[in-house]
């Protein structure tokens, strides 16, 4: 679906990611502005400082929306490289993380659900922070940065990925709680859920807690011999919108719009629509009595979601702030490659992948970038299926790929998500692995987006691509918001001859 928009007061599935890194970043290093960047790497090693958050689409100042208060982020933009065309490989919590962060895609994880943990599954494949960790970084793990649980082996995937146990805040294990006091004045499981905050379990939210400790391991790191790989996870604006109160202030209602197309587009396949049964199951949401799949929600709800979704990114805009003003306190800036991203995308043209993270981070530290992975590449430890995007920084030595050199209208980002069935059911959103029977695959380019939902066997993990279920072709230039499926017109067949080998 269209990314970003608001449909019936619900977050579709998003493909569209992003993440920034700084410019400018090696012009002047702790090892001195004389020395050449290339040789200052050597000397010096670049610290990193990797920053996610889950489920940010593109609602900030940065990204031309000015409904949205975000100065710490934009300004953090504005001195770095910002992709605008950036694209998870899967829309989902713990398969995309999996995939950025081992730099493979979900057909090579074997992870489309929650419920595995990839070493076991697939191949045990190494990690971009176990990669810096095996080249004498200190890497520390901060918040929501693996999903918790199986696919990160409840461990977050120590102690491969980490030189010493990840912290997760201890307020964590109440977002899901009755802690959201309702107009009744009690205390509900909400969807909408501003805080104050000396009133909730142990007075402080998770977000708070990481920054908190984040900034206490490089106040340790300042004085460290060893360079450190930082990976910051903040849990907003995710569901629930559990946020200080006073951000609510920022975004007075009679504010707030409505989505510009908020209705079903008429040639929507029923498999591609989200139901969000998990958004149904919050107790506000509830009471509202919804029809499944397609009810809509009554317009002052959808301007409440609204608001709530801008005062969380607000919330992890000040946290944000925060911690990257620890690291100029502590003069840490110049030596730290900072790389911001969401896990559910310039001022540049060519399209990317999320997975492409990895060697792009390797390659900016002076480190070796990991090489292409053969196919098949269970089998292979080491190795990346994304793009070294150094190219962008218009640096010499980082072994940026040669075919990146090419017209950026040859440039293809793929994103892929499961379903249960055709038709929307309640678990359509999040199926298990052994419930999954299609698979949907896009191809994006810079001017169309095609979709093909295909037959799926989760037993032997294989997409059977003759037996075709449904389409989309979307034409993005004419049709930003992708609400005119042009599978099945004239134009998009044409389109689709032209595709076949």
């Amino acid at each position: 679906m269209a990314s970003g928009v608001l449909r019936d007061g619900l977050y579709m599935n998003v493909f569209c990611r992003f993440f920034l890194l700084p410019l400018g970043l090696f012009s002047s290093s702790l090892c001195g502005p004389a020395l050449d960047s290339v040789f200052a790497w050597t000397l010096c090693p670049l610290n990193v400082l990797l920053i996610i958050v889950d489920d940010l689409r593109p609602s900030l100042g940065c990204y031309g929306d000015k409904a949205i208060r975000s100065p710490n982020i934009d300004q953090l933009a504005s001195r770095s490289l910002l992709f605008q065309n950036a694209f998870a490989q899967q829309a989902v919590c713990a398969p995309s993380r999996v995939s950025f962060l081992t730099g493979r895609r979900p057909d090579t994880t074997r992870l489309y659900d929650f419920n595995s943990y990839w070493r076991i599954h697939a191949g045990n494949f190494s990690t971009i922070p176990q990669y810096f960790k095996e080249n004498g970084y200190v890497t520390m793990s901060v918040g929501k940065v693996f999903h918790p649980g199986i696919s990160s082996n409840y461990s977050d995937d120590s102690p491969y990925s980490w030189s010493f146990p990840p912290y997760h805040p201890s307020s964590e294990k109440y977002e899901n709680t009755k802690t959201c006091r309702g107009p009744d004045g009690q205390l509900h499981a909400n969807l909408l859920c501003p805080v104050d905050v000396a009133d909730v379990p142990e007075g402080t939210l998770p977000d708070k807690q990481s920054t908190e400790q984040a900034i206490r391991l490089l106040e340790k790191m300042k004085t460290s011999a060893s360079p450190f790989f930082l990976a910051v996870g903040y849990h907003k604006p995710h569901i629930p919108f559990r946020y200080p109160k006073e951000f609510q202030k920022l975004y007075p209602l009679e504010n707030i719009t409505l989505a510009p197309d908020p209705q079903v587009p008429a040639g929507l396949p029923p498999v591609a629509y989200n139901p969000w049964m998990d958004i149904r199951q919050r107790e506000d949401v509830q009471a509202l009595n919804l029809s499944v799949p397609y009810g809509p929600i009554p317009v002052d709800f959808q301007r409440k979601i609204r608001q709530s979704y801008f005062a969380s990114v607000s919330y992890l805009d000040t946290q944000v702030g925060h911690l990257l003003s620890a690291l100029d306190d502590l003069q840490l800036t110049n030596s730290t490659i900072i790389a911001f991203a969401s896990d559910h995308g310039r001022r540049v043209m060519d399209l990317v992948e999320l997975l492409s993270l990895s060697p792009t981070l390797a390659g900016l530290a002076g480190l070796h970038v990991p090489p292409r992975c053969p196919v098949p590449s269970f089998h292979v430890q080491l190795c990346r299926e994304g793009q070294n995007l150094g190219k962008h920084f218009q640096l010499q030595d980082l072994g940026e790929d040669p075919h990146l050199r090419g017209n950026p209208r040859e440039s293809i980002a793929y994103s892929q998500y499961p379903r249960p069935a055709d038709y929307p059911q309640w678990n359509s959103d999040k199926p298990s692995l052994k419930d999954i029977k299609v698979m949907g695959y896009s191809i994006r380019t810079i001017d169309y987006r095609y979709t093909v939902w295909v037959g799926f066997d989760p037993r032997e993990f294989l997409a059977n691509f003759s037996d075709v279920h449904a389409g989309e072709l979307y034409f993005v230039d004419s049709d930003p918001l992708q609400d005119h499926n042009m599978y099945n017109d004239s134009q998009g067949r044409d389109l689709l001859q032209s595709l076949m080998p």
